[in-house]
């Protein structure tokens, strides 16, 4: 009788073992609600990547584009820097990458060379879309401070217009092929669209940036550090 009872403990302690992992299998399966958000943030696009704002981005890209051409063809002496289409056109593309984030499966720890590559190439791209559209606000809020003291005359197929007419070495603005009238409406009003649709499309790629960080540094390294923290208390225990 002696000789059967540790058989029957390390039965036993194998049947409770064996109980303790299906109990544990079930509250995985069944519920805690934590960790089935966790599942669901790396399963769902919407999560792991928003699309909403990829959107947001792709129309307010468009929407500077368009509107940039349309200013150029207000008149053939507006600078490069007064028709901002080149913002416009970078928030574009970095909206495509984005997309193109979407459709990369999701690998944790970033163990696929593609979707780090593309993930930085979109952060990288956000942060200078960022600049392009803090600078087209820039030029033109100067452009349409400019507007509000100009005093414009039209001569022939231009519209030339000073800051201060009463000094004759001032500078003269020519607009060619326009007239004063289209000019002080349409511009100014292309300008303050402008500001407005650069300054949401700055701030949206400014939280895109912070969203790409975040999904990085705040995500992905949990649990790393605490594995020689771990093994450094299993040490402690066995000594």
């Amino acid at each position: 009788q002696t000789g059967k009872a540790p058989g029957g403990e390390k039965s036993t302690d194998s049947t409770q073992e064996s109980a303790m992992k299906k109990k544990k299998k079930q509250k995985k399966a069944k519920g805690d609600p934590k960790t089935g958000q966790e599942e669901e943030s790396h399963t769902c696009c919407g999560c792991r990547f928003p699309l909403l704002f990829a959107l947001l981005q792709l129309a307010l890209g468009t929407s500077v584009t368009v509107l940039g051409f349309l200013m150029a063809g207000i008149s053939s002496s507006l600078l490069v820097r007064d028709t901002p289409y080149w913002a416009g056109i970078i928030v574009c593309v970095v909206a495509l990458v984005g997309f193109v984030l979407l459709c990369i499966s999701y690998q944790p720890d970033e163990k696929t060379c593609a979707q780090f590559t593309v993930k930085l190439l979109y952060f990288l791209l956000s942060a200078l879309a960022l600049v392009a559209c803090v600078l087209a606000v820039a030029f033109a809020a100067h452009h349409y401070l400019q507007l509000t003291k100009f005093t414009c005359d039209t001569i022939q197929d231009s519209c030339q217009c000073k800051l201060d007419t009463a000094d004759p070495l001032g500078r003269t603005f020519v607009y060619q092929d326009t007239d004063c009238g289209s000019l002080s409406s349409m511009l100014s009003l292309y300008l303050l669209l402008q500001m407005a649709l650069n300054l949401v499309a700055a701030l949206v790629c400014l939280l895109m940036c912070f969203v790409v960080w975040k999904h990085r540094y705040q995500v992905f390294y949990v649990g790393v550090r605490f594995q020689p923290l771990t093994a450094a208390e299993g040490h402690g225990q066995q000594v």
